[in-house]
């Protein structure tokens, strides 16, 4: 199979206040875009040469120097990591904490809140499912209760639900933007209404939305807030960042903490450092961190505007396609719908969907009961084959997807 690397001139000719983007360009510093169709960035994305270039030239100097006097030789350049990921949240730089993923984010804000019996938490149907994973494990070792709230008539968390459910008790509301196994998009700013209003903290995990949506931590209203670099924002794996509002979670101390988090000031005494990289700990890879800042920077060059407007007309595309081939029924729910775009296909398994297309070197991924139960239960879902466009991918990749997929039904 060739590779496609022609293109649509424009990401949206819609809206004429979104600029198009030199796609061809953006695909030409991809070296991936030669060898695949990659329809699985929302599992890792193909990084740009900028940011591998970046983590071995790290690699190398470590190599040369010495890993302890190489991080001394860039330390400007991973401080002014913070700065990026906080310019890309509108954020403040002492309101971030990099860690090595999303998960690890999520854990460290979500565990360190202190658990009281009786204590709830409010989420929704598409939760993640190592998200609910910590509810279930807060829920039997405190006492915590969870209450899911319903979905919508379009499939969103239902907003005025929430509303009603929130008491006194409502310790969290923890909702993902983006689930993993569809292309809805909950309405996080209106989530952050209700939280504002009740003063009950809120965390959401932005793991499949920081890099393919516009993502305003003061518009959205959220307390906490985990992302990853490997997805959306085409960063390198093992990275990852912790959002931290410093008026409303300055006093919530990590679960774990270490020289880096913590000042040992006298046999019994410690402080912990105020700022969000009190979540930090001290060892961490400089050369992915270096990866990230470049890979940050490079969405926000490209501008998160174009890639919402891009993603969003290419995923609307897929799923045109995809719903004209017969035996084939895509399952993405919401009003707002992002660049995941999940489909079955009638008498082929998804996991022999994905293989058959890497086979012919298509990248997709499949989604599984066990990563979001509650939604693949209330929808008596099947296992779905989970394909994610960006805007490196082409109108010609999309046809691509499809004709394969027509082949399996024929």
């Amino acid at each position: 199979m060739d590779v496609v690397t022609s293109d649509l001139t424009s990401a949206d000719p819609t809206s004429p206040d979104t600029p198009p983007l030199d796609v061809a360009r953006l695909r030409a510093e991809t070296p991936g875009c030669a060898h695949v169709v990659h329809l699985n960035h929302a599992g890792a994305s193909l990084p740009p040469a900028v940011v591998t270039d970046a983590v071995v030239a790290h690699l190398r100097r470590e190599q040369t120097v010495g890993p302890y006097e190489a991080a001394d030789a860039v330390a400007d350049e991973l401080e002014a990591v913070y700065g990026s990921v906080a310019r890309l949240l509108g954020a403040a730089d002492d309101e971030i904490a990099l860690v090595e993923n999303a998960t690890r984010a999520w854990d460290l804000a979500f565990y360190s809140l202190p658990w009281q019996p009786g204590d709830r938490i409010l989420t929704g149907v598409a939760e993640y499912a190592s998200n609910y994973l910590a509810f279930l494990q807060v829920a039997g070792r405190y006492g915590v209760e969870v209450e899911v709230v319903p979905d919508d008539a379009t499939g969103a968390i239902d907003v005025e639900a929430l509303d009603r459910a929130v008491d006194e008790r409502t310790r969290l509301v923890a909702l993902t933007h983006v689930p993993t196994n569809g292309g809805l998009v909950n309405p996080a700013e209106a989530v952050g209404e209700v939280t504002r209003r009740h003063g009950v903290l809120y965390l959401l995990d932005a793991c499949q939305s920081v890099g393919q949506l516009p993502v305003d931590v003061d518009r959205i209203g959220c307390d906490l807030l985990s992302a990853t670099g490997r997805k959306f924002l085409r960063g390198p794996r093992g990275t990852g960042f912790l959002y931290a509002r410093r008026a409303t979670t300055s006093g919530i101390v990590p679960v774990m903490i270490d020289l880096h988090a913590a000042t040992w000031t006298g046999r019994d005494a410690y402080e912990v450092r105020p700022d969000a990289r009190r979540f930090e700990s001290w060892e961490a890879g400089a050369a992915a961190r270096l990866g990230l800042g470049v890979a940050v920077d490079y969405a926000l060059a490209v501008g998160l505007p174009a890639i919402e407007a891009r993603v969003g007309a290419l995923a609307e595309a897929l799923r045109e396609r995809l719903a004209a081939v017969p035996g084939v029924t895509v399952r993405d729910k919401g009003a707002r719908r992002s660049g995941i775009v999940t489909f079955d296909v009638d008498g082929v398994p998804a996991a022999q969907v994905r293989d058959r297309l890497r086979a012919e070197r298509v990248n997709t991924t499949i989604t599984t009961r066990s990563s979001t139960w509650l939604d693949f239960e209330q929808r008596a879902l099947p296992d779905l084959v989970r394909a994610s466009v960006h805007y490196l991918t082409t109108e010609e990749e999309l046809d691509v997807l499809a004709a394969h997929v027509a082949r399996m039904t024929a």
